[in-house]
C-alpha cells in the first residue's frame, strides 16, 4: 500500500517527519518498505498484512498515526445535495448471489459533464499510481476522466472499491448481480474478452453481464467522455468469491485486492455518498434522491469481555485500566471505563479481525509499544505435553523413515483416474466437491495409496525415481446409506517396490513399535487395481486394521511404471487403541530355553498368520518365540494341494528349567492343535 505524505495531510497534522512516522508503524505492524520523492510529494510504501483491509486505504492509515500519536483525525462527513427524481422510479437492483454479493448499493447521477480531471486530483492520485521500470525510472499516472479518477480516489481514500457505470448503456435499466452463465463472455475495461463460468458472480443489465463483481468493468458500459448520467456501484464481494474469479481469470486489480482482504460492510454508504460528493463538484449533474440497498441493515458485532489480568499475564506487564481505555476506544472500540478492571469493548465495523479477547490484548501491546515490553517480562509459561496422537505418528515415521520410505504430502482431492485405481476400504462412490480445489479434482480420496502411485509415477516420469512413499493424511468413506454421514479417518499409506515381504515386515515392525499387542489375522480379499491372491486385510482383536498387496501391473501401465509395486494402507484410529505408546518393563527369564524345529504338512491355503495363532493358542505362556524357516512342495509324497512349513519353538518358563518330559509335553500339544484345527501332519510322523 503506498501512501501520500501530503494526503495524509488532508486528516491530520504531522507530528513528525516522514521517516519518524513510518518507523513507528513499522513497530506497530506496518513494515515500511520504503519511501520515494514523487514531484514534491513523498510516497511512503507500506505492507499491510492480509487482515488489515481496513489499512489500504490512506483514512486507515491516518488513523493508525493518530492512535499512535494522540493526535486527532479529521473524518470527511459527505452530505451530497440530492436534487433528482428518486432513484428507484429510474433504476431496479435484484441480487440473487448473495453468498458472493453480501450487500449491493447503487446511486444515479444525471447531467454529468465528463472531462479532465482537476489539477489536485491527478496530483493526488499521481503520487500513488505510478510504476517503477526495470531501468529504475518512473512511469508516470495516466489520468482517465473526473468521474473515474474520483472513484480512484476514494478508493485509496477508505480502501472501499466503487465503479461508475455509463447509466444509458445499462440494458432495462435494471442491474442483476447473479452467478455468470457458462461459457458467457465479457470485454473488460481492460479491452480484453474473458470467458465466465458459474461460480462466477456478475453484475449484468436485462441481457448481459456488466462487470465482473469485484474484480473489474466491462467496456459495454464504460464511462467516456459522451456519457452524461451514472449509476454509481458500492457493494461487498465476498473474499472467496473475488479471489477464486480473479485466479481463474487471471485478472487482478485494487479492487480485487482490497476486496480479497475484506472492506467495512458500514462504510459502503460513506463511500458511496463520497463519490457523489466529489463528482458533483467536479463534474456537475444533479445526485437522485434516495439509494438502493440490497442489505441496509448491517448485523451488530458482540461485544468481547477483556480483564486487566488477562493482558498482564499474556504480555507479561501491567496496563492501567485508564491507558487500556483510551487506546481501545482511539481504535474505533465502543466501551466504557472501568474501575473493576473488566470492560466490555465492541470492535469497529472496519476491524473484521477482531474477535477474542487476545486480539484486543494485541491492539493495546503494539499501540502501547513492543519496546516497552522488557526481554525477561514475566510471562508464565506452562509445559505442554505431546498427544497420544502426536507420539503415535511421530514413531510411525521414524520406523517408516528407517525402512527407507519418503514421506509424501498429497491433495486431499483427487482426479476421477486416481481415484478408481484402487479403493480397499469402501466400493460406494467417493464424495465430491462443487467446484473443484484443484483443476479436474473434484473427488474426495478413499484411499491415499491411490495418491501414493500418482506421486511414485510422477517421480519415475519426471527422473525414473522409483520412490518409496507413506503418507499419514485423510481419507474420507462414503455412509453405508445415502442417509449415512461420510466418515474423516486417518490412515497411514505405505507403497514401495522390491519385495512383498519387506513392505509386510515392514508393517510388522510398525506394529510392534507401536505396542500393538497380539499378532496380526490377515485374510484374503479381492480389491480391484490389486493383484488377486496378493491382498490381504489385516486385523487385531478383530478390529479391522488395513490392507496390503501388490498393485496391478496393468494399473502401473497408466503412469508408465515398471512393477513391481507394493502397498499398504493402515486405519490409524485402529493402532491406537491397540498401542502401547509407553514400553513396559519385561522380566527376562533366568532359565534356560529348548528349541525345537517343526515340520508340518499341511494344505495350501493355510496361511501363516493362522499357522502361527494356532500354535500361540496352544502353548500359552511357555512359548519364548516362533520363528518360520521355510516352505517345501511335493505333491509325489505329500499329495496335491499340500505343502511343508518349517518352523521352530522356542520354549522357556520363568518359574523353572523346563525339563525334557515338559518339552515334549508342549510339543505334543503343538501338533494335536494343530492336527485338529489345520488337518496338518507332523512329517514323518
Amino acid at each position: 500500500m503506498i501512501v501520500s505524505w501530503n494526503w495524509l495531510a488532508k486528516y491530520l497534522k504531522h507530528p513528525a517527519t516522514a521517516d519518524e512516522v513510518a518507523d513507528r508503524l513499522s513497530l506497530s505492524g506496518l513494515n515500511h518498505e520504503g519511501t520515494f520523492p514523487i514531484d514534491g510529494d513523498l510516497a511512503i510504501d507500506l505492507e499491510v498484512t492480509s487482515n488489515r483491509g481496513d489499512c489500504l486505504g490512506h483514512l486507515g492509515v491516518a488513523r493508525e498515526i493518530g492512535v499512535l500519536y494522540d493526535i486527532p483525525v479529521d473524518h470527511p462527513d459527505p452530505s451530497p445535495e440530492e436534487t433528482g427524481p428518486s432513484v428507484s422510479s429510474l433504476l431496479s437492483v435484484e441480487n440473487s448471489i448473495s453468498e458472493a454479493c453480501s450487500r449491493y448499493t447503487a446511486r444515479v447521477i444525471r447531467n454529468v459533464k465528463v472531462g479532465p480531471s482537476p489539477d489536485w486530483l491527478v496530483e493526488a492520485l499521481s503520487s500513488i499510481f505510478w510504476k517503477r521500470k526495470i531501468d529504475g525510472t518512473i512511469e508516470p499516472f495516466q489520468s482517465v476522466n473526473n468521474v473515474v479518477d474520483a472513484t480512484n480516489f476514494v478508493m485509496m481514500e477508505c480502501g472501499q472499491p466503487l465503479h461508475a457505470f455509463d447509466y444509458d448503456k445499462i440494458g432495462g435499466q435494471r442491474i442483476q448481480v447473479r452467478a455468470a452463465a457458462q461459457g458467457e463472455k465479457i470485454q473488460a475495461i481492460d479491452h480484453k474478452e474473458y470467458s465466465l463460468d458459474p461460480s462466477m458472480c456478475v453484475i449484468a443489465d436485462g441481457s448481459r453481464p456488466v462487470a465482473v463483481a469485484g474484480v473489474m468493468g466491462g467496456a459495454d458500459c464504460e464511462v467516456t467522455e459522451a456519457t452524461t448520467n451514472l449509476v454509481i456501484e458500492a457493494a461487498i464481494f465476498t473474499p472467496l468469491s473475488v479471489r477464486r474469479t480473479a485466479r481463474a481469470l487471471k485478472l487482478h486489480s485494487p479492487s480485487s485486492y482490497r476486496f480479497e482482504r475484506r472492506v467495512d460492510p458500514v462504510g459502503v454508504e460513506w463511500a458511496s455518498r463520497r463519490v457523489c460528493e466529489l463528482i458533483l463538484e467536479i463534474a456537475g449533474g444533479e445526485l437522485c434522491e434516495g439509494i438502493l440497498d440490497t442489505e441496509p441493515e448491517v448485523p451488530k458485532r458482540d461485544p468481547i469481555s477483556l480483564s486487566l489480568g488477562d493482558i498482564e499475564r499474556l504480555l507479561g506487564i501491567h496496563i492501567d485500566a485508564e491507558t487500556t481505555h483510551r487506546i481501545l476506544t482511539a481504535l474505533g472500540c465502543l466501551g466504557e471505563a472501568s474501575t473493576s478492571g473488566k470492560f466490555e469493548f465492541t470492535p469497529p465495523s472496519w476491524r473484521h479481525d477482531l474477535t477474542r479477547a487476545a486480539d484486543l490484548i494485541e491492539e493495546v501491546a503494539r499501540i502501547h509499544g513492543y519496546d516497552k515490553i522488557p526481554e525477561d517480562a514475566a510471562v508464565p509459561v506452562v509445559s505442554s505435553a505431546k498427544r497420544r496422537f502426536d507420539v503415535a505418528t511421530d514413531k510411525i515415521r521414524n520406523v517408516l523413515t528407517a525402512g527407507g520410505l519418503s514421506e509424501a504430502m498429497t491433495p486431499s482431492v483427487v482426479t476421477t483416474e486416481v481415484d478408481e485405481t484402487v479403493s480397499p476400504w469402501s466400493d460406494r462412490p467417493a464424495l465430491q466437491t462443487q467446484t473443484p480445489m484443484l483443476k479436474g479434482s473434484k473427488r474426495l480420496r478413499r484411499t491415499l495409496i491411490s495418491s501414493l502411485i500418482e506421486g511414485r509415477g510422477y517421480n519415475w516420469t519426471a527422473a525414473s525415481l522409483e520412490a518409496n512413499l507413506f503418507e499419514i493424511a485423510h481419507v474420507y468413506l462414503p455412509g453405508e446409506t445415502d442417509d449415512d454421514l461420510p466418515a474423516e479417518v486417518y490412515t497411514v499409506g505405505m507403497i514401495c517396490g522390491g519385495d512383498y515381504f519387506g513392505l509386510k515386515g515392514l508393517v510388522e515392525t510398525l506394529c510392534q513399535r507401536l505396542g500393538v499387542a497380539g499378532s496380526l489375522e490377515a485374510k484374503p480379499v479381492e480389491t480391484p487395481g490389486m493383484i488377486r491372491g496378493t491382498v490381504t486385510s489385516l486385523s487385531i482383536g478383530g478390529d479391522l486394521l488395513g490392507y496390503l498387496g501388490t498393485i496391478d501391473p496393468q494399473t502401473l501401465s497408466k503412469w508408465k511404471m515398471p512393477a513391481p509395486v507394493h502397498a499398504a494402507e493402515l486405519s490409524l484410529p485402529v493402532l491406537l487403541e491397540h498401542a502401547h505408546l509407553v514400553p513396559q518393563q519385561q522380566a527376562v527369564s533366568q532359565y534356560p530355553s529348548i528349541s525345537r524345529d517343526l515340520n508340518l504338512v499341511m494344505d495350501e491355503s493355510i496361511r501363516w498368520s493362522r499357522l502361527e495363532q494356532t500354535v500361540r493358542n496352544a502353548v500359552n505362556t511357555e512359548l519364548a518365540g516362533m520363528q518360520y524357516l521355510e516352505t517345501y512342495r511335493d505333491p509325489k509324497r505329500d499329495g496335491a494341494d499340500r505343502k511343508r512349513v518349517l518352523f521352530n519353538v522356542e520354549l522357556q518358563r520363568h518359574d523353572q528349567t523346563l525339563s525334557s518330559e515338559q518339552a515334549e509335553s508342549i510339543i505334543g500339544s503343538i501338533i494335536s492343535a494343530c492336527e485338529k484345527q489345520l488337518d496338518a501332519k507332523l512329517f514323518g510322523g
